[in-house]
């Protein structure tokens, strides 16, 4: 699917400080967009996989030097990872009208997409391994979504914007 490439915005910024902290080890970038987590992670390894279901996004990664693949969530990827980095489309679809958005919108309700990211992840995850994740206080209650399916999880960081808080969490199995 080729549509416009989500560019690094503050939820870009504010999950990059942790990816800094995270990225030692074997890294997939899920929906990578424009490339900010998978550039920011080969600082720290050289073990980083970027997927997005856009293919402009993919192409652009690839332009930069890093491995990219398109995939819909995980539908092209195999392997197991120590971390994965994931800043969701989160909002609801009623808040993007007009805007049909791959990159914005997470499913109705907003917590779809991640929802349904976090069904698949568990079996792409290395022992011990950890989940990076953007959620907004629009995307509904993240943290019982997780935890209903049997994550372990804990709030890094809140920013507060003008109409929304923006979380950045670890997950573990």
């Amino acid at each position: 699917m080729k549509a416009e490439v989500y560019e690094p915005r503050e939820d870009s910024y504010l999950l990059q400080k942790y990816v800094k902290k995270y990225a030692k080890c074997k890294v997939l970038d899920m929906g990578t967009g424009s490339g900010i987590q998978a550039q920011t992670a080969l600082e720290f390894t050289k073990d980083v996989l970027a997927v997005d279901i856009n293919e402009n996004a993919v192409e652009r990664v690839n332009k930069l030097g890093i491995k990219a693949k398109v995939s819909n969530l995980f539908s092209n990827v195999k392997d197991k990872f120590d971390l994965i980095i994931f800043n969701a489309p989160y909002l609801p679809e009623e808040e993007n009208e007009g805007e049909i958005s791959i990159a914005l919108s997470g499913g109705k309700q907003g917590h779809e997409l991640t929802e349904n990211f976090l069904k698949q992840a568990k079996k792409h995850l290395n022992p011990k391994g950890k989940i990076l994740l953007i959620a907004s206080t629009l995307t509904g209650d993240i943290e019982k979504i997780a935890k209903d399916l049997g994550y372990k999880i804990k709030c890094l960081e809140t920013e507060s914007f003008f109409f929304e808080k923006v979380s950045v969490y670890l997950l573990e199995i």
